[in-house]
């Protein structure tokens, strides 16, 4: 994947704060307030697919059966009390692994930068984080969901806010004819979504691809390189900074893949550099 003109590439670990921060200033509150989101891969060459996407085939056919099933099945789990409306069961299928058209996004532009280095078996490609300005992205909604956020003096939907104006996928997509994108904050339905500071992208038909509409609208993101060279001292410095799966996905599993990453040989990485001990 080429660079272009939306790219950079983080020279070093101070270059690559420069770029995560950059044009994050709000003038008018006199704040550093960023308007953007952020996703990291562990692979320049990723794009934005969702994972409904990459089942292949007729798959926009397919998500309604998916998501009615999903609540058909899972009716006997008491996370699923309070997920009423279409949108809280997406999320709550999102979380859970069930193939949707949501993308994860994050607040943060260090946890982005914890999955783009996450996977020491992708050490040798270079990463990446999207960074998406989802204040501007607004302003492609429809005029009445334009409106309501407005309203509510917000950039980003919860299924509360949403649900009154569309009660569906299918009404979604009646709402505009040129294919849009909104972002939806989850319900807290464990640590994790709290942790992560997550929030999902959702394109209003499932064929529309997320990288191609920003193809075609530049002014609303950026991409930072992170080269293989970089990521293991980007990894340790996360680590220093206590941004781990021990942290970011609470439980024995989140602990048992912060340790099992921790304790592994930095393969491809001078011998006599620093240790891998833990701290005490």
């Amino acid at each position: 994947m080429p660079l272009s003109a939306n790219d950079y590439e983080a020279t070093s670990w101070e270059d690559l704060q420069r770029l995560l921060f950059q044009d994050t200033w709000d003038g008018g509150l006199g704040r550093f307030r960023s308007p953007f989101v952020y996703r990291g891969s562990r692979s320049r060459h990723y794009q934005l697919n969702t994972s409904v996407q990459r089942l292949g085939g007729e798959y926009h056919k397919l998500e309604n059966h998916l998501l009615r099933n999903f609540r058909k099945y899972a009716h006997d789990t008491t996370q699923t009390i309070q997920a009423a409306s279409t949108w809280d069961w997406l999320a709550l299928a999102q979380h859970h692994g069930l193939p949707t058209r949501l993308l994860d996004w994050t607040y943060s532009p260090y946890v982005a930068l914890h999955f783009a280095t996450d996977d020491l078996e992708a050490y040798h490609e270079d990463g990446i984080i999207w960074a998406l300005n989802y204040v501007k992205a607004a302003e492609h909604l429809p005029q009445r969901l334009r409106q309501a956020l407005q309203t509510e003096g917000s950039n980003v939907f919860t299924s509360e806010l949403l649900q009154p104006l569309a009660s569906s996928l299918g009404e979604l997509e009646e709402l505009q004819d040129v294919p849009y994108v909104l972002f939806l904050e989850p319900p807290s339905l464990d640590a994790r979504i709290v942790h992560q500071y997550a929030l999902f992208s959702l394109m209003s038909t499932a064929q529309s691809v997320l990288h191609d509409w920003l193809t075609e609208r530049p002014e609303l993101y950026f991409r930072i390189v992170i080269p293989a060279r970089l990521k293991w001292e980007v990894r340790d410095k996360l680590d220093q900074a206590n941004i781990t799966e021990r942290v970011l996905l609470p439980g024995l599993g989140g602990l048992s893949r912060w340790l099992h990453r921790h304790y592994s040989p930095a393969r491809g990485r001078d011998a006599s550099g620093p240790g891998s001990e833990l701290p005490g």
